[in-house]
């Protein structure tokens, strides 16, 4: 069984970040193994590009209610027993990062 994705440029389903992933989405909603592309995905907590047709901002959704729903019943080997997953943040340019403390005094 292969994934609708394996006919498609992969770059469609990593767009950057001010670009609509609404394509990728699309594709994913008409491959047989979607289902099986987003469990995997929430399994090992990858956050970057479209799998199983959602966002990472989706899967991270995900993965929060579904700890907060399972918490008192978290079963070893399930996607909530997994340590939390750090959000990644954009690193911030040198120039925007704050003066070290008494660095620079006018």
């Amino acid at each position: 069984m292969r994934g609708a994705c394996q006919t498609v440029d992969p770059e469609t389903f990593f767009p950057a970040p001010s670009e609509p992933a609404d394509a990728a989405v699309a594709l994913c909603r008409t491959c047989d193994v979607q289902g099986a592309c987003l469990a995997w995905a929430l399994e090992v907590g990858d956050c970057h590009g479209v799998w199983g047709a959602t966002t990472p901002r989706e899967r991270r959704a995900m993965l929060v209610a579904w700890r907060s729903e399972v918490a008192g019943q978290v079963l070893p080997g399930t996607v909530a027993s997994l340590p939390f997953l750090p959000i990644p943040r954009p690193r911030r340019m040198e120039a925007e990062q704050p003066d070290p403390v008494g660095a620079a005094s006018g």
